[in-house]
């Protein structure tokens, strides 16, 4: 949060509820605005842009917690963009070994109630235009994405592949 915003807030704060005074003269402010300005001054800025979580941080553990589900595999992370409560990665899975276990491929995944959550892209109907759909996003597919799923900032979908 800049610091404008905890300004405006500790203003309007003291605005609407006033001060008293506290010992020798010195202004005491509520204690219920420095509870909300201490919680919004340490929250993470990276939430409200787009960001690649780092590799062992708890945000991206959570993600791929979420694509892994009750499988025994780990990701080779081949893109991980995250914008609020949304995130686009795409991932190979592999064993103890870092052997390829299964095809990998695009997903999107939600935090919903604090939890992240796989979505179920095959709702967004089959373009033969571009027959890799999430695998290789055209804005035709980034659309109809956003019209299935409102929210879904078109930033976390990565930029198309060039053709060969």
């Amino acid at each position: 949060m800049k610091v404008s915003n905890i300004v405006l807030i500790m203003i309007l704060v003291v605005v609407t509820r006033g001060f008293a005074p506290g010992h020798h003269g010195e202004a005491k402010f509520p204690t219920a605005m420095f509870e909300c300005v201490s919680a919004q001054d340490t929250r993470d800025d990276s939430a409200s842009k787009v960001h690649t979580p780092a590799a062992g941080s708890a945000e991206r553990k959570a993600i791929m917690d979420a694509l892994r589900g009750d499988q025994k595999v780990v990701f080779k992370v081949l893109y991980l963009k995250v914008h609020g409560d949304w995130a686009w990665v795409d991932t190979t899975p592999l064993d103890k070994k870092s052997k390829e276990v299964a095809e990998g491929g695009a997903n999107l995944v939600h935090r919903e109630n604090g939890a992240w959550k796989v979505v179920d892209l095959s709702v967004i109907p089959e373009d033969p235009d571009n027959p890799m759909g999430p695998d290789d996003p055209d804005p035709k597919f980034v659309k109809a994405v956003q019209k299935a799923f409102p929210g879904v900032p078109a930033d976390i979908l990565p930029p198309r592949k060039k053709s060969k």
